[in-house]
């Protein structure tokens, strides 16, 4: 069983290869989900030399541990959830709940406010169901601000939502008419 510390560096290269970089490891993603056989995952990790000794079940562990839940394992593939840098996922569009957040910083803001949300250098916007996810992801990068998506006028406005799985939503692009900044009164009620 391998540490926190441990599984935290195991979980960045695996990131690293499914979402961001397969080919400089030697791995083919299917072109449809993401997906990679687990053997061929594994083979790729042992190649390193600080990681000539993981095993499957590092791996299932730090899919199993992970906060965000940003790896899935279905029959023997492995895929990362969402994220990917590189050739763009395919999603079946879903119906998301009415109302959807995603957490950002403050700095990021009054760019936000006037575009609306984009992908940056990712393939889609990541939205979550509650505000648990949202915390996690925008406060990596300064004061917290957490912004509320109205899912409906957004259909309304031709926006597509594409279920990713373990409550994340995605999105190409989020206007501005359909969110507002979530008052700290309110994330205290959707946390609980």
């Amino acid at each position: 069983m391998l540490n926190q510390a441990a599984e935290k560096s195991l979980s960045k290269l695996m990131t690293k290869i499914l979402r961001h970089t397969p080919g400089e490891f030697g791995v083919v993603l299917d072109s449809g989900d993401g997906s990679c056989r687990l053997s061929v995952l594994l083979e790729a990790i042992q190649a390193q030399p600080k990681w000539s000794g993981v095993t499957l079940a590092d791996i299932e562990q730090v899919v199993s541990q992970s906060d965000k839940q940003r790896f899935e394992i279905k029959d023997d593939r492995i895929r990362a959830r969402y994220g990917h840098s590189h050739d763009k996922i395919q999603y079946a569009p879903g119906e998301p709940p009415v109302l959807l957040y995603h957490g950002t910083n403050q700095k990021a803001l009054p760019a936000i406010l006037q575009e609306g949300l984009s992908p940056m250098s990712r393939q889609y916007v990541h939205l979550s169901e509650g505000t648990h996810f949202a915390t996690l992801a925008g406060s990596r990068r300064g004061t917290l601000v957490i912004l509320k998506v109205d899912t409906q006028r957004a259909q309304q406005l031709g926006v597509n939502f594409y279920y990713a799985g373990n409550e994340v939503w995605l999105a190409e692009h989020v206007p501005p008419v359909c969110f507002s900044v979530l008052e700290s009164d309110e994330q205290e009620v959707r946390q609980s």
